[in-house]
């Protein structure tokens, strides 16, 4: 029997972390350790790849136990500070880390696609504009996921702009406008479950065990036979 990846889940009793604990269960190569809350992390057993959905505040709690551990991260808490960027640098000097704003599958084909959208009209009078909508309850505005695609954009050579929407329960859409003379192209994905973001994530979880230290992205695990830190 092949060795199963031990997954520690930091967050386990927020909206991520508890669809996390209830589709663990269909990949039977992963093994769930522990879940702690923020920062109770103390006391954690042993594991290989630890799955952050937390706050900004526990990252380098999470981080410093990854170090300890020398476990893989895979993290999608947004709205980190410089010190968290900072903290999953050095993290990523010893392990693999993967932070992310996004897990879905589709919205990685979205930023491959919106970054050659961007590159082929780059000499072309084409405006850019990400537009984002999600539920009432959300926060941050743009979305971590908007700002994502407006680098995508960035890489191909254009100038994003940004609006966002708050309403009702809609779980995330994302629509990315290039805007010409008589023409426009729109590049979009709508979430309607939450549980791709939490399976997207426990893909990562497995397929980061064992790969050599450095930043890695969705792309990188999802779409590289052997994947490589950069």
């Amino acid at each position: 029997m092949s060795k199963k990846t031990r997954i520690l889940i930091h967050g386990g009793t927020g909206r991520m972390g508890q669809s996390l604990l209830r589709l663990i269960p269909e990949y039977p190569d992963l093994e769930l350790v522990a879940a702690p809350r923020r920062n109770e992390l103390s006391s954690a057993p042993e594991f290989d790849v630890a799955i952050d959905f937390s706050l900004p505040e526990g990252i380098t709690g999470i981080t410093a136990l990854c170090a300890e551990c020398n476990a893989a991260l895979v993290t999608g808490t947004t709205g980190l500070d410089e010190n968290g960027l900072s903290a999953l640098d050095a993290l990523a000097m010893q392990v693999p880390v993967l932070w992310a704003s996004n897990f879905s599958l589709g919205v990685a084909v979205l930023d491959q696609l919106v970054e050659q959208a961007a590159a082929m009209l780059r000499d072309a009078d084409w405006q850019c504009d990400v537009i984002e909508q999600h539920h009432i309850h959300k926060k941050d505005a743009p979305s971590g996921t908007a700002l994502t695609l407006g680098d995508a954009a960035a890489r191909g050579g254009a100038s994003a702009s940004y609006s966002a929407i708050r309403a009702g329960d809609i779980v995330g859409e994302h629509t990315v406008q290039f805007a010409g003379l008589g023409e426009r192209i729109e590049l979009i994905h709508r979430a309607t479950n939450r549980d791709i973001f939490a399976r997207g994530a426990l893909r990562c979880g497995r397929l980061i065990d064992g790969c050599a230290p450095g930043r890695y992205s969705v792309k990188d695990l999802l779409f590289l036979d052997a994947p490589s830190g950069n």
